[in-house]
């Protein structure tokens, strides 16, 4: 079982709001329901944002929020994050291939200094060709933060990664390529492209979502995703959620604006 948690946009201080939401307290929220949820998760990974401002205090107190975690625990950096603090803080969570039983993980760095879209650079071609070239008989998952395929056209699509088309090719050329897994665009996301089953996940804070053709929040609770992982390469997936008195008392200050993605 594989847990995936994502965008949870910490800041520097804990009860400043992110559009209408303290990240902090609705991180401990899903965190909590994944207690109670996922008995044994075999990995927990957190696919990017995992602060907003880049501080060096948001990430520690993402390792406080989850210090007795039994399970390992895998992260990569998202465009809002500061990847070099992030290293400095999180350095044992940051590694780019985790082996579970009959799988693979590979995480890679979709980002890109000073821009919010993602690309696949020759240093993380050449970790992803070894990776997938090690792998022998594991059926094979890469996460990233940004998104490989187009999800809204207006707001995500020119921030996603923009050699998607050569990760298909890698990916596409690997037969036991099984899942591309992202973050990034705060909503659920469940797509083929041939063998390789792709997915999106929502943020542990705010949802975003197309309206009338427009990029608009999404009034629906965060939370978190779940994988079962089988021997054979097939998978079982869901996205659970907080429960809904949980999330309208979490929202129940007017927020500040401020940009994220």
């Amino acid at each position: 079982m594989l847990v995936q948690l994502t965008d949870s946009h910490l800041m520097e201080d804990p009860e400043a709001l992110m559009l209408g939401v303290n990240t902090d307290a609705s991180l401990r929220a899903v965190l909590d329901l994944v207690r109670r949820q996922e008995a044994r998760p075999d990995l927990m990974l957190l696919t990017g944002d995992l602060s907003q401002d880049g501080s060096p205090v948001a990430y520690q107190r993402l390792r406080a929020h989850l210090r007795d975690a039994t399970h390992p625990v895998r992260c990569l950096p998202g465009n809002h994050d500061a990847p070099q603090v992030l290293r400095q803080e999180l350095g044992d969570w940051v590694q780019p291939v985790h082996d579970l039983p009959g799988w693979r993980v590979i995480m890679l760095d979709s980002t890109v200094a000073g821009q919010d879209l993602g690309r696949i650079g020759p240093a993380q071609f050449d970790l992803l060709d070894q990776a997938l070239r090690d792998a022998g008989e594991r059926h094979v998952l890469v996460a990233l933060h940004h998104n490989l395929a187009r999800v809204d056209g207006n707001w995500h699509d020119p921030m996603m990664v923009d050699n998607a088309a050569a990760v298909f090719a890698r990916l596409s050329s690997h037969p036991r390529a099984r899942i591309a897994l992202w973050g990034h665009i705060h909503q659920e996301f469940d797509c083929r492209h041939h063998h390789l089953r792709m997915l999106g996940t929502p943020s542990t804070c705010f949802q975003f979502m197309l309206k009338d053709g427009r990029h608009a929040i999404d009034p629906r609770a965060p939370g978190y995703r779940w994988i079962k992982l089988y021997a054979d390469g097939s998978i079982a997936t869901g996205v659970r959620r907080l429960d809904a008195g949980v999330w309208a008392a979490l929202r129940g200050q007017a927020a500040p604006q401020a940009r994220a993605a």
